[in-house]
């Protein structure tokens, strides 16, 4: 006798659901395993398996205080002297690459 199942319902966006599931498919799981496994790891570590939180950001130029500011400037204006940069089409080369591999 097969083993029952319940339906899980859940709102996603469109452009969100297409693109995981293409990366799914390229893995060969199927949507249900997954969300079967990710409930399996929440049962057994009884917690979210996955850090959920946001990355730092840079603060705003208002938040920043004069003194945070300054130390900004200061190493941009040490590094502008000194060479430590990168021309801008091999910064924008590099971003490329991150963002599609």
């Amino acid at each position: 006798m097969a083993a029952k199942t319940a339906n899980v319902v859940a709102r996603v966006e469109p452009d969100i659901k297409s693109e995981a599931e293409g990366i799914l498919d390229e893995l060969g799981v199927p949507a249900s395993v997954l969300i079967n496994m990710l409930y399996r790891q929440i049962i057994i570590r009884r917690r979210i398996p996955f850090d959920v939180s946001l990355p730092a950001r840079p603060l705003s130029r208002d938040e920043m205080s004069k003194e945070q500011f300054d130390a900004m400037m200061d190493t941009g204006l040490r590094q502008a002297k000194e060479g430590d940069s990168e021309d801008l089409h091999s910064a924008l080369n590099d971003v490329r690459k991150e963002l599609t591999s």
